[in-house]
């Protein structure tokens, strides 16, 4: 039916403990909603996705980005009919003001003033928009490092940036990064390739920026130490406070310097700069 309205599923079985990569494929697949639940042995989570792409796709994409974990797979996908508690669900995702200057909305709200950022409700996410809008200076060049649905890079060109080249290893974001691109009228200045991290990439930046897990920001920050100009900044959030202590030691080691910390709820954003010489 043309007017058939309807969500995809994909349904994940995991350990216990598990929590935070589960959020972070979810919100790297552009899943349009989560819900977990206890399992006998574990935990099982369902991830919602938008119809207009084939359930295949989506399960490509969820099946990459957890590859290598050997307690997480998929047990079960399909259709989800439409409810009355999808209405629900975009209730629960009102505009949303961060910052001064930055309006975050679910794509079902662009007939409202702003800009539609898709999955910027998530506390890390809101960390480093709200350092983001402090720290970058008009003009400045910018690498987003796992740039998801793209929201940390068209934040960045909203708030001046000549030029932000987008990073992903995964292929299937481009066409979410194009979408929301245009959703918030952005046609110049993002450069988006799909690359691994830092690898390969030969340029000097202003900034980097980079809302990912706490291992691949630390196996990046000597690399991160070559591309950053000297009166430069990195944003770096996706860490839980109970990791900060850690991971300020790693800087420490990469012999950059904090310059502000943020936390929301149980999770930690900073801001680094080169050490003083």
């Amino acid at each position: 039916m043309k007017d058939e309205v309807y969500w995809w599923y994909i349904i994940l079985e995991s350990k216990k403990g598990s929590e935070e990569v589960l959020y972070h494929v979810a919100q790297a697949s552009n899943s349009i909603g989560a819900e977990t639940s206890e399992a006998q042995d574990g935990l099982k989570t369902k991830l919602y996705y938008r119809s207009d792409m084939e359930l295949e796709e989506w399960i490509g994409r969820v099946s990459s980005l957890i590859k290598g974990f050997v307690d997480l797979c998929i047990c079960d996908a399909g259709k989800e009919e439409w409810r009355p508690w999808i209405k629900m669900h975009k209730d629960a995702f009102p505009p949303l003001l961060v910052g001064d200057r930055l309006v975050v909305l679910a794509p079902w709200h662009k007939h409202e003033p702003g800009s539609a950022f898709g999955t910027g409700y998530h506390a890390s996410t809101q960390i480093a928009l709200k350092l983001l809008e402090k720290y970058l200076k008009p003009g400045d060049k910018v690498l987003d490092v796992g740039t998801g649905s793209g929201i940390l890079s068209i934040a960045a060109l909203k708030l001046g940036a000549a030029k932000v080249i987008a990073r992903d290893i995964d292929p299937a974001v481009k066409k979410e990064v194009e979408k929301n691109a245009l959703l918030n009228d952005v046609t110049t200045g993002l450069i988006l390739e799909i690359a691994d991290g830092t690898i390969g990439f030969g340029e000097i930046v202003d900034c980097i920026v980079a809302n990912i897990l706490y291992e691949p920001l630390v196996a990046m920050l000597d690399s991160f130490k070559k591309i950053l100009a000297e009166s430069g900044f990195m944003i770096l959030s996706g860490l839980l406070l109970k990791e900060r202590e850690s991971f300020v030691e790693a800087m420490e080691r990469a012999k950059f310097s904090i310059v502000e910390e943020l936390e929301k709820e149980d999770w930690w954003g900073v801001v680094a700069s080169h050490e003083v010489r």
